[in-house]
C-alpha cells in the first residue's frame, strides 16, 4: 500500500466565519486527499478539545494556528514515510501521539484534519468512491442505503436570534423511494414555506444551517407553518416532523425554561408527549441536558417505539457514554459527529456499538461546517440510515445532498431509500 509523502495544513474559514483546520495528504504513489474539520456552536462539554490559540488579537482568539502547526510538526514527522492500508493503524498513531481522552494536546481538529484527510487519499490510491473505500476498510457489505434527511428548515436556540426556544425543527421526507424524490420534496417544502412566511410578513433571513429564523413565541406554532408548508408542496402524510431542543441551552440549577414556562424534567417530558400527540413528530433530540440521564430514560420509556429518542451532547460520539445510555436504556438512536470524538476509527466504532444494539444511528454535520462531504460518504459506508445536514439552502449544507446524489446516481438500481419512520 502507499505511504504517506507529505501532510500540509492550513486554516482556513467555516460557514460561520470562523477559522477551522484543513489538511491535505499525499502519498508518495501521487493520491491526494483533503479535509476540513467542521465546528460546533451548541457543544456538549464531553466533546474532543477543538484546540484554539486564545489570542484575542487573531479572529478573537478563535484562530486555529496552533493545531495547523502541530499538523506541520509532531504529526508530520511521525506519520511521513508510514503505510495507509489501515486506518486503524493510522489513528492509533495519532492518539498515541496526543496521550489524552479527550485530544487536548494535539487537538481534535488537527487529530480529526489528518485522519480524514488519509482516508481520502487512500481511497484515491485504491481508485475507488471514498464511501466504498471506507465500507471495505471497516468490513462493510454491500452498503447500498441512501440516508433519510432530517432537514433543519426553522432555526432557534444558539443557532439563530429568533426567540424559539427549540434549535431544531426538521422536515423528514419520509413517503418516497428514491433520495432524488426524497430531497425534492424537502426543498420543495422549504420553498412553499418561505412563500408561506413571506405573505405572513415574517423576516425570511436564515439561521446558521439554513433553516429559516422566524419570530414564533413557542413550539407548536412553528409545528403549524412547517405542516401548512407541507401542505402546500402537496406532501401532506408523506413528510413528518423532527425537532433537536438542545435542551442543554435552556437547562439551569435543575429547571428547563422553554416557551414561556419553567419546568423540571418530568414536566419537559410531558411537554414533549403532549407535542407527538397533537403533530406528526417522529424523532426528538437532546431533549434533556446532557447529563440528565434520568430525564432521557423517562421519555424514552413514555415514548415507546412510537417516537425515536435521540442523545447527541448525552453521547458525544463517545463509546463510553454510549455504553451508559445502552445500560440505562436512555434512548433508542445516537447522532455521529466526527469532531465530538476526533478520527474516523472512533467514530465507526461509536456508529457500530449502536448498530449492532439496535438503535438507530444519524450522521450529522455541525452549525460551523465546510464544504467537505465527508460525511454523505460516511453515512452511506456505514449504512447509517439517516443524515442531518441542515436545510436544502446555504453551499456547505447542499454539497452534501449533492454529494448523496452522486452516489445514488453511482449505485444505479441497487441504490435503497428507506425510511425507518
Amino acid at each position: 500500500m502507499a505511504v504517506i509523502q507529505r501532510l500540509h495544513a492550513r486554516q482556513i474559514l467555516d460557514s460561520r466565519g470562523n477559522p477551522t483546520v484543513e489538511v491535505d495528504c499525499v502519498l508518495d504513489d501521487g493520491s491526494f486527499g483533503r479535509a476540513a474539520v467542521p465546528s460546533g456552536a451548541s457543544m456538549g462539554s464531553h466533546e474532543a478539545l477543538e484546540l484554539r490559540d486564545g489570542d484575542k488579537a487573531l479572529y478573537g482568539g478563535k484562530s486555529v494556528l496552533k493545531s495547523v502547526g502541530h499538523v506541520h510538526g509532531i504529526i508530520a514527522k511521525e506519520l511521513i514515510g508510514k503505510d495507509v492500508g489501515d486506518q486503524r493503524v493510522v489513528d492509533q498513531q495519532l492518539l498515541d501521539l496526543d496521550g489524552t481522552p479527550n485530544k487536548a494536546t494535539l487537538g481534535a481538529n488537527a487529530i480529526l484534519g489528518v485522519s480524514m484527510a488519509v482516508c481520502r487519499a487512500r481511497a484515491v490510491s485504491e481508485r475507488k468512491s471514498l464511501w466504498r473505500s471506507l465500507a471495505d476498510q471497516f468490513g462493510v457489505e454491500r452498503p447500498r442505503q441512501l440516508p433519510v434527511p432530517l432537514m433543519n428548515v426553522l432555526n432557534g436556540g444558539k443557532h439563530a436570534d429568533s426567540g424559539l426556544s427549540f434549535q431544531e425543527c426538521m422536515i423528514v421526507p419520509t413517503g418516497f423511494d428514491r433520495f432524488a424524490d426524497a430531497l425534492r420534496a424537502g426543498a420543495e417544502t422549504y420553498h412553499a414555506l418561505h412563500r408561506l412566511l413571506q405573505k405572513a410578513g415574517q423576516v425570511t433571513a436564515v439561521g446558521d444551517e439554513g433553516g429559516f429564523a422566524v419570530r414564533v413565541p413557542d413550539a407548536p406554532h412553528a409545528f403549524d407553518l412547517l405542516l401548512q408548508a407541507i401542505a402546500d408542496a402537496g406532501y401532506r402524510d408523506r413528510i413528518k416532523l423532527a425537532i433537536d431542543p438542545a435542551a442543554s441551552e435552556f437547562y439551569n440549577d435543575g429547571m428547563y425554561a422553554v416557551d414561556g414556562m419553567l419546568v423540571d424534567a418530568h414536566r419537559l417530558s410531558d411537554y414533549y408527549i403532549d407535542l407527538t400527540k397533537r403533530f406528526p413528530l417522529v424523532s426528538i433530540e437532546d431533549s434533556h441536558s446532557e447529563d440528565d440521564w434520568s430525564g432521557f430514560v423517562e421519555l424514552n420509556e413514555r415514548t415507546g417505539s412510537a417516537v425515536q429518542v435521540v442523545g447527541d451532547d448525552l453521547y458525544v460520539t463517545n463509546v463510553q457514554r454510549i455504553k451508559k445510555g445502552l445500560d440505562l436504556r436512555a434512548t433508542d438512536a445516537v447522532l455521529i459527529k466526527l469532531n465530538q470524538i476526533g478520527t474516523v476509527s472512533e467514530t465507526v466504532d461509536a456508529i457500530r456499538l449502536a448498530q449492532e444494539s439496535d438503535w438507530r444511528v444519524i450522521i450529522s454535520h455541525r452549525s460551523g461546517e465546510t464544504e467537505d462531504t465527508f460525511i454523505a460518504h460516511l453515512a452511506v459506508a456505514l449504512r447509517a440510515g439517516q443524515i442531518k445536514t441542515g436545510a436544502p439552502c446555504r453551499g456547505e449544507r447542499t454539497c452534501k445532498y449533492n454529494e448523496l446524489l452522486r452516489i445514488e446516481e453511482e449505485l444505479g438500481k441497487e441504490a435503497v431509500y428507506m425510511s425507518p419512520f
